[in-house]
């Protein structure tokens, strides 16, 4: 895993290649607490200090389905927030360093904002307005709790 600080993405748009459904995901314990009580403990696993989804024999997620070739997130109802921010990490120290190109100030907060460059949907360059000014704003709304609705940072499938 190779982490990209945001200044270096021109964008990013879900391309639907179920690669973030490969990771480790880690839960917070309400998020813990909604999918046992839904659909079972048997989906989760935990250590000393964290819980997480179990994940299938070839290494996927449990709640990621192939509907015709589509791959669909069985959680997007209640879809944690370590899948909603993917790609992306937001960070209060520039944990993977480039600090400076790291950066990310929203209102009086200064996070530091990197991409995983195994996903599909990153395009490399000079960051769009669109991208800066509302992509990347969503994410760091998602990630402070202050918004739980996705809107650019989601896969959006056409229906014929």
């Amino acid at each position: 895993m190779q982490f990209i600080p945001w200044r270096y993405i021109a964008s990013w748009r879900c391309v639907g290649c179920g690669k973030c459904c490969s990771y480790d995901v880690v839960l917070h314990f309400q998020e813990w607490l909604a999918i046992v009580k839904n659909y079972g403990v048997e989906l989760t696993v935990s250590d000393l200090n964290r819980f997480y989804l179990r994940r299938k024999s070839d290494g996927s997620c449990p709640f990621l389905y192939n509907y015709s070739g589509i791959l669909i997130c069985g959680l997007q109802h209640m879809k944690p927030i370590a899948c909603k921010i993917w790609p992306f990490r937001i960070l209060s120290s520039p944990k993977y360093g480039y600090a400076d190109d790291a950066a990310y100030k929203y209102r009086e907060n200064r996070t530091f904002i990197y991409a995983d460059s195994n996903c599909d949907g990153l395009a490399y360059g000079l960051p769009t307005q669109e991208f800066t000014n509302y992509t990347l704003r969503e994410f760091v709304e998602i990630a402070m709790g202050l918004r739980s609705a996705q809107y650019k940072t989601t896969r959006h499938i056409r229906l014929l």
